[in-house]
């Protein structure tokens, strides 16, 4: 069975070749018929062959082991591929706006558009089939740039059934500006979403705190552990890649010894990992200042005597 590395280089190799395929197809055909809307198809699958292509070497360095240089791993070369892309992306946008906007103007007509509703028809097809599997490995191994890749494919279903719908108004009903206006949509469509990945990946590189639902998550184990912690706090989270990265203070009893204390944050490590995969966790240990220790295993807090199963983040 492939594990996360393997199956994160398959991913950006296909996502090449796919991006490869389509690029020409749409590029000669765009041509040929002159069409705005096939050639901005065509622009945005060059782009995927070039970020195709980042995601693939910043997959790789991402997975190299940690260094002495790189004590926590290489996983923001992902984030700064995804933070690449997003710019990249928008840059596209902007161009596919301002050459729709110019063909507005001077009337620009395309021809043979039966040609180019074939190829987009083909395009719609296999975009929808290699976004699908990027998303499922995506999230099956937490890759930024895989999710990145993923929403590109995605971006080009819906812009090019868009497209289609346009060129079959334009074959019946000779709209001609509607060629160049679609365009101009689907632009407008790709900034957005450009400035959409853009946000995502600046929260990864400024370290930005995990969802809510996950430090919850982080919270809910430490509460059903239970035994002779005491209080949890200062939780700290963050994502270097596909992995995240947890540490948080412990309270523990006092009278437990050096063995004790480790083998309850061990265990505790255990149990978070089994809950968010591909974590880095740091707990440091600190003893309970209550001057009188409890019999029984009981949660203190503030000098508070609580019951285990009132747990105080």
């Amino acid at each position: 069975m492939k594990n996360n590395s393997q199956k994160k280089i398959f991913a950006a190799k296909l996502s090449i070749t796919t991006a490869i395929s389509l690029a020409l197809m749409k590029f000669v055909v765009g041509l040929v018929t002159g069409s705005m809307a096939v050639l901005s198809s065509a622009i945005d699958s060059m782009l995927d062959i070039l970020m195709s292509g980042v995601n693939f070497l910043a997959i790789r360095q991402a997975e190299q082991p940690a260094d002495t240089s790189h004590a926590y791993g290489h996983g923001k070369f992902e984030t700064m591929a995804a933070l690449v892309q997003s710019l990249i992306i928008g840059g596209s946008g902007v161009w596919i706006i301002i050459e729709s906007l110019r063909r507005l103007i001077v009337g620009a007509e395309p021809s043979k558009v039966g040609n180019g509703m074939v190829v987009l028809i083909i395009s719609v097809i296999v975009s929808f089939f290699i976004s699908r599997y990027l998303v499922k490995v995506g999230e099956e191994t937490d890759s930024a740039a895989l999710k990145a890749d993923s929403l590109h494919f995605s971006m080009d279903v819906y812009t090019n059934l868009a497209l289609t719908a346009g060129l079959v108004l334009i074959y019946f009903f000779h709209i001609n500006w509607l060629d160049s206006l679609l365009s101009l949509l689907v632009g407008a469509y790709i900034l957005f979403e450009a400035i959409k990945l853009a946000r995502r990946a600046l929260d990864d590189v400024l370290d930005a705190q995990l969802p809510e639902e996950t430090r919850n998550k982080i919270y809910k184990v430490i509460e059903e552990h239970g035994g002779h912690m005491y209080d949890c706090h200062n939780l700290r989270t963050r994502k270097s890649g596909s992995k995240k990265m947890i540490d948080f203070h412990l309270t523990v009893c006092r009278q437990l010894s050096v063995e004790e204390s480790h083998n309850i944050t061990e265990m505790l490590e255990l149990e978070i990992e089994q809950e968010l995969k591909n974590s880095d966790i740091t707990i440091h240990v600190e003893p309970c200042r209550n001057e009188v220790c409890p019999e029984t295993p009981h949660i203190c807090k503030a000098g508070v005597i609580h019951s285990a199963t009132d747990v105080h983040h």
